[in-house]
């Protein structure tokens, strides 16, 4: 009656479970990790703001209202009187200050590139999104697969306990060989809890940047082979470099901006005075013009200084450029590696441990081989295929990464 119980707790839990788990495809987990991340978002207020900003770039500087009195005396039979008199007067005016054309354009130059700026970091952010949830998923497909393998040599394996159990009673085989399938069961076991948590790590992650409560990787992974030619002739579109392009741009739009400091700014003020009846109302217009006749020890320092930025942003980009092409080959040499491995391992060793198996099975059938013999290949095979998985999951791992970081565009 307990047994019962507890078999229809189980059976009326476990749709739950399974209704729970999300499948989710690989493109599928990408768009998903795009749609909501804190990072992203960022990013685009970033991108708005400073577009926000370049609206009033190149805009005049605010007005500047005036008011006050002017001439009145302080001294003498009239001091303090306004209207005693005819210099003394009331006034109220306004002034505009008139940068110079080069100015406002460099401002505006600052501006454009600031917004250029905020895109490329939001294009290294994306990446980074992108790199971490096409790891995560593909670590997570990976073990999926690798776990099913396990579990079934696991089934395979235990399918032999009776066998060597008869074979010990019958005295056709030794009470120690009854040890080795116990001693393979423990492996196949220890491999299945290793690879359980490495499912659960990649289950976490990747739900963190899906938002899906319990992920399960559905799908095929994406390719494994890559276009080495074409990712080096694009590297100058990467991420990295577009950031330090932008980072260069507005370095030199703030030399533009220096250098616009030579040129003379304008100003233009109008003033209305009230004075006493008996001399009238006065109007006043004035200009002004500033002038940088001081250059070489003004203007011109901060000229250099801003110069030496923008050589110092086309040096550290052209760095960058030379360090992300070193970094690229490292990652095809790391990837050819892998794949080299994954090919080798399921071309030449599987066939081997395969015909193996399959040899010691025969030969135990016709009495000719220990069950040990057949134990140790049955489980070698196994071994063996996630050996293979594994091998697999790191050349397509290093593939993603290599589309990603070098070539596929983000959003």
């Amino acid at each position: 009656m307990k047994w019962f119980i507890g078999g229809a707790l189980f059976a009326a839990l476990m749709p739950a479970h399974v209704a729970a788990e999300q499948p989710v495809g690989y493109a599928e987990a990408l768009r998903a990790a795009r749609e909501d991340q804190p990072l992203l978002r960022a990013g685009e207020m970033r991108i708005n703001g400073a577009r926000e900003a370049s609206q009033a770039a190149d805009e005049l500087p605010d007005p500047v209202l005036r008011g006050g009195i002017a001439n009145l005396p302080v001294t003498g039979p009239v001091a303090f009187e306004l209207g005693q008199q005819l210099p003394t007067q009331v006034s109220i005016g306004i002034e505009q200050q008139i940068p110079n054309l080069a100015r406002r354009r460099a401002r505006q130059g600052v501006a454009f590139s600031d917004i250029r700026v905020a895109q490329t970091r939001l294009g290294l952010a994306q990446r980074s999104v992108d790199v971490s949830t096409s790891m995560a998923w593909m670590q997570l497909y990976f073990a999926q697969e690798r776990l099913e393998v396990a579990e079934t040599a696991l089934i395979e394996l235990r399918a032999l306990v009776p066998v060597a159990n008869s074979a010990v009673a019958s005295g056709s085989a030794r009470p120690a060989e009854s040890l080795a399938i116990r001693r393979e069961l423990i492996g196949i076991a220890d491999a299945i809890t290793r690879i359980e948590a490495e499912r659960d790590t990649a289950k976490a992650v990747l739900s963190s940047y899906t938002d899906i409560a319990d992920p399960v990787a559905d799908g095929s992974p994406p390719m494994t082979d890559i276009d080495a030619a074409g990712l080096r002739s694009i590297v100058e579109l990467s991420p990295e470099i577009l950031f330090a392009d932008a980072a260069s741009d507005l370095a030199e739009a703030g030399a533009d901006l220096a250098r616009s400091n030579l040129r003379p700014d304008f100003g233009v003020s109008v003033n209305y005075g009230r004075r006493d009846t008996g001399f009238g109302d006065a109007v006043s217009v004035m200009g002004s013009v500033t002038l940088p006749i001081f250059a070489g020890r003004r203007q011109e320092p901060r000229i250099r200084a801003a110069e030496a930025e923008a050589g110092a942003a086309i040096a550290e980009r052209d760095e960058r450029l030379r360090a992300l092409r070193v970094q690229l080959e490292a990652d095809l040499a790391a990837w050819r590696s892998a794949f080299r491995q994954w090919e080798r391992a399921r071309d030449q060793l599987l066939p081997l441990a395969r015909d193996r198996a399959e040899l010691e099975i025969a030969s135990f059938a016709a009495g000719r081989a220990d069950l040990v013999d057949v134990i140790t290949a049955k489980a070698a095979l196994a071994l063996l295929e996630l050996e293979i998985l594994e091998r697999e999951a790191a050349a397509a791992e290093q593939a993603v990464k290599l589309r990603l970081t070098y070539a596929e565009a983000r959003r």
